[in-house]
């Protein structure tokens, strides 16, 4: 977790990059990333911040809740990844103006805005900072990979533990997991939209971890009594968080 002090003294940028690259930024740059969110706000369950194809001159930085990354196709919804504190949600939008996709809240979440000519303004005059930034983007394409990837290779019972494995890890990174799990907004027909299974499906495979002791989703609450088995069982290496691992970075230059 990012020490108290880290966000006694930002508030609003304390957890970004909590346990990848925070290390490497000077005191300089997290005050410089702080005093560049402007407006923050707390916006209720299910609104959606950005839908595909909407201009926008701001990104966005989630400072406390949790977003999915949304496609919809044939009257569907399918989650394509999944935003926790500290996550520089939509910087993609900062190069591409418009997204491909939606960012939708999964609860209530409080979010920082940063308009994108103060994004310019670090991308011009701070190239470690905007390095960072731009680490950041990659490592959200490195998750997505991961999830195409496990998509193919497991069944839904995996796929879910795959997600509950993924999700407590990059808790952990920012102070909000525990010993025997963690606690999400995510309702069971989110996590039918992140496996691609139909509620039905999704029901069954909730019921089948349960069943075996891998995992218990209850209202929110995902208890594991056993790390090592759900990782196993999973098929779950968190190398591509690049947290701990053998990608992990302790510097970047």
């Amino acid at each position: 977790m990012a020490p108290i002090n880290e966000l006694d003294r930002y508030p609003k940028t304390g957890l970004f990059l909590t346990g990848r690259l925070r290390h490497d930024m000077s005191a300089d740059e997290k005050a410089a990333l702080e005093e560049i969110i402007g407006e923050t706000r707390t916006v209720p369950d299910g609104t959606r911040l950005l839908g595909r194809g909407d201009k926008s001159d701001y990104s966005t930085m989630l400072i406390e809740g949790f977003m999915l990354r949304t496609l919809e196709s044939e009257d569907r919804r399918y989650a394509v990844s999944f935003h926790v504190p500290g996550d520089f949600v939509d910087l993609h939008c900062f190069a591409l103006q418009r997204l491909d996709h939606n960012i939708d809240c999964v609860g209530p979440a409080t979010i920082g805005q940063v308009h994108h000519s103060a994004i310019w303004d670090i991308m011009q005059n701070r190239p470690h900072l905007a390095r960072l930034f731009w680490f950041s983007t990659l490592l959200d394409a490195a998750m997505h990979r991961e999830w195409i990837m496990k998509l193919e290779q497991l069944t839904a019972p995996k796929r879910i533990a795959h997600i509950f494995a993924e999700m407590w890890r990059r808790l952990e990174m920012v102070g909000h997991g525990f010993a025997d799990g963690f606690e999400t907004s995510l309702r069971q027909s989110d996590i039918a939209d992140m496996c691609g299974a139909t509620s039905i499906h999704t029901n069954r495979a909730l019921s089948e971890l349960r069943k075996t002791g891998i995992a218990d989703f209850q209202r929110g609450k995902v208890r594991i009594p056993d790390r090592e088995r759900l990782e196993s069982y999973a098929r779950f290496t968190p190398d591509y968080l690049y947290g701990n691992g053998e990608l992990s970075l302790r510097t970047v230059r």
